[in-house]
């Protein structure tokens, strides 16, 4: 139970549906930020409050340490590469479903649930009801043994349908905001939560067709591709990152949105994980980013990917997730 409606809903229709529910509360590395304190406590009240009211058992696990080297410190080296990590889709990989998992089967449990939306059948991820807060996107990476011990309630239902089931019944999340910004950090960008751990090295922002010097940054760490906010170029028509090369500390850009360095329809991937075993060669429905549109794409040796139509902003380090009609397969991050 984070603190939020998802969650606080999950645990009231498991009591409902005549399970011996405990609610559990992560207590996952949190930082605050200069002029941002991180929610982390009043999320945790928020959670407390719903347990007392819904007469459930009410636990903490303390994964700060695990959750620091397994998803913080892999967020901050992946972009010091030069890569555009989801430090969301890793939380889920090494925290959720399985140090939590673990716990709490080791405690007694049969199973755990999430407030997650998204289905599950067999071992098999499925999308929600609600394609715009389907979740299965970040959630490729968890194992189908993980899956056949999660229930995920709310993947039958919309958001708005959650809200109101929750004031229904008198549950004070009912109302909350969604949260947003760094799952562990809270409403900042991530170009400030980078800034706490590297130096800010200044150069060169370059015309990628003219080879000429037509800016200055902080940092190539705190860019990636197809950006066009935060370059500071004025006149004429926008840039658009292009590329960056980290030993040079360049950053590149481009006014023509049809650069093919902009654009990909080849992709190859890395660390593949496949839910249910690897697909066998085909055309699949992939997602190059959370609440992008599906694209088709022909599935080769299981880590490359044709796309019929070529895909903009694809950066190094991102996840790509396969579909076969409604079920999630797994996917690769981007090289």
């Amino acid at each position: 139970m984070s603190g939020g409606v998802d969650s606080s809903l999950t645990a009231a229709l498991l009591v409902e549906q005549g399970y011996d529910v405990t609610g559990v509360y992560m207590k996952n590395w949190t930082q605050d930020m200069p002029g941002l304190k991180c929610p982390w406590a009043e999320d945790l009240a928020d959670a407390k409050r719903v347990a007392v009211h819904l007469g459930i058992d009410f636990e903490v696990f303390d994964f700060q340490k695990e959750y620091k080297h397994k998803v913080v410190d892999y967020m901050i080296n992946e972009y010091k590469a030069g890569r555009t990590p989801n430090p969301d889709i890793m939380c889920n990989q090494e925290v959720k479903f399985r140090l939590f998992l673990d716990m709490a089967l080791k405690q007694g449990a049969d199973m755990i649930a999430t407030g997650h939306y998204a289905r599950v059948e067999n071992g098999t991820l499925k999308l929600a009801k609600d394609a715009n807060k389907d979740q299965t996107y970040f959630l490729y990476r968890v194992t189908d043994e993980a899956l056949q011990k999660t229930l995920f309630p709310l993947g039958e239902y919309t958001k708005p349908e959650v809200r109101k089931m929750a004031e229904d019944r008198g549950l004070t999340t009912a109302a909350k905001p969604d949260s947003q910004g760094i799952c562990f950090v809270g409403q900042i960008g991530i170009r400030d939560f980078l800034s706490q751990y590297v130096e800010q090295v200044p150069g060169d922002i370059v015309d990628r067709q003219t080879g000429k010097k037509v800016g200055r940054h902080d940092g190539a760490i705190f860019y990636t591709l197809g950006q066009r906010h935060g370059l500071d170029i004025g006149g004429g028509l926008p840039y658009y990152v292009v590329g960056k090369d980290m030993d040079k500390n360049e950053v590149y850009v481009s006014r023509d949105l049809q650069d093919q360095s902009l654009w990909r329809a080849e992709i190859k991937l890395i660390d593949v994980h496949w839910i249910n075993g690897v697909p066998l060669e085909g055309i699949y429905d992939i997602r190059v980013r959370h609440r992008a549109p599906l694209v088709r794409a022909r599935l080769i040796n299981s880590d490359t990917l044709h796309l019929d139509e070529p895909q903009r902003a694809v950066a190094a380090g991102q996840s790509i997730v396969l579909y076969d009609g409604n079920a999630c397969l797994g996917g690769g991050i981007v090289l």
